[in-house]
């Protein structure tokens, strides 16, 4: 298939930026404006533009890591510590070793809050850092001053300041000569940062196999399951459940992989979910159970964004419907709900319910298989479908 690369990367920033906004407060939009602010510095830098798509990019994804340590962070102080963890860097180093750029290069997040003078968590120094690096540190701070509400003429001075200790001269000059024009400040509003992206990103696509696919979604189901210890393994359990129960159905290879990254991606819309609710161990409140269900909507939004995904979106955004219409996010009835939606839907449902919760132990095969069966009874599930994976899976 052709993938665009820009659509898939601005995909998967739009997914971190959920995370974001819990994580900081009010921060939106963090991942995509740091690309653009990188993507216009190593312009100014006179960077090639195979160049600044890939910095772009390594910026877009640069805290691809801090999922895995949400639970870890979000404690009363959790902002404050955050961005020192040596840990989410060598964690978002590790993830985008897969990852489809044009060409990779090593310790870009690993470094990527390193200070100029060596004072950082890493202690490199000077031009030891690698240039992404040093310009993904010096576009996410300006990123969250600017959506903080800092003024420019600030923003300016702070990092004027820091030129020689936090940031090469060198940087801050390349800098500099862009914040004197005023399409750069208005390049990072909300209303045009899209369209600014595609002004400053140059568009880039590959071909590429679905199967090479696979460890991207891999390690994005990795990113997904990590938010909460509760949820550890879930998509990844999905995922394997799903490739068993596809080969049962003798799905084609092709069909089979977008099945698995489907399921790989189910719930990338829990990004979106503050960890206080699914973490919670007792009842949810209206307004929290209205908030959970939005997160499969925001699933749809997120995959549907990438060209080629149309019924991978389709598939993954479905897995809480119900064949009665009573299901989210948006009531589709049994007619409306193809195979592969009821599929991923009735194993996700014994995939959470084989896993511990925070309100609850989780269930063995045949405890699962009485729930499923009730609600076959009540035309929530397909009946067909939940006989054959009781089946399946109780020989697994």
């Amino acid at each position: 298939m052709k993938l665009n690369r820009n659509e898939f990367t601005t995909a998967f920033a739009f997914a971190l930026d959920f995370l974001e906004m819990e994580l900081r407060d009010d921060t939106s939009s963090h991942n995509k404006r740091t690309g653009l602010i990188a993507a216009q510095i190593g312009k100014s830098m006179g960077l090639c533009e195979d160049d600044i798509f890939d910095l772009s990019t390594y910026a877009m994804l640069h805290d691809n890591g801090i999922t895995h340590e949400c639970y870890n962070v979000l404690s009363e102080d959790g902002h404050n510590h955050l961005d020192c963890t040596m840990s989410h860097c060598l964690r978002g180093e590790r993830n985008l070793a897969a990852y489809p750029f044009l060409q990779a290069r090593e310790s870009v997040i690993k470094y990527h809050h390193e200070m100029y003078d060596g004072s950082g968590p890493f202690g490199i120094s000077g031009d030891d850092i690698p240039l992404f690096s040093q310009i993904i540190a010096l576009s996410e701070p300006l990123e969250i001053a600017y959506s903080s509400g800092e003024s420019k003429d600030d923003i300016i001075s702070s990092i004027a300041g820091e030129s020689g200790r936090k940031y090469s001269p060198v940087l801050v000059q390349a800098f500099n000569s862009i914040a004197e024009t005023v399409s750069f400040w208005l390049s990072l509003d909300l209303r045009f940062i899209d369209s600014e992206i595609k002004r400053h990103i140059p568009t880039r696509s590959i071909e590429i196999d679905l199967e090479q696919l696979l460890p991207i979604s891999e390690i994005m189901s990795g990113i997904i399951d990590s938010k909460s210890p509760f949820t550890a393994d879930h998509s990844k359990g999905l995922a394997e459940k799903t490739a068993v129960m596809c080969d049962y159905y003798g799905f084609s290879k092709s069909k089979k992989i977008k099945m698995i990254i489907a399921a790989d991606l189910h719930d990338i819309g829990k990004l979106a979910i503050p960890n206080y609710i699914i973490d919670k161990t007792g009842k949810l409140t209206e307004p929290e159970f209205s908030q959970i269900k939005t997160h499969a909507f925001y699933t749809r939004k997120i995959i549907e964004s990438v060209q080629g995904f149309e019924d991978i979106a389709e598939w993954a955004s479905n897995h809480h419907e119900k064949l009665d219409g009573t299901g989210y996010p948006f009531g589709f009835t049994a007619k409306e709900l193809c195979f592969e939606s009821r599929m991923i839907g009735c194993l996700d449902i014994y995939q959470a319910l084989t896993e511990e919760r925070p309100y609850r132990k989780s269930l063995c095969h045949d405890e699962a298989c009485t729930i499923l069966d009730d609600m076959v009874k009540n035309n929530k599930v397909c009946r067909d479908i939940t006989s054959d994976l009781q089946k399946v899976l109780h020989l697994k």
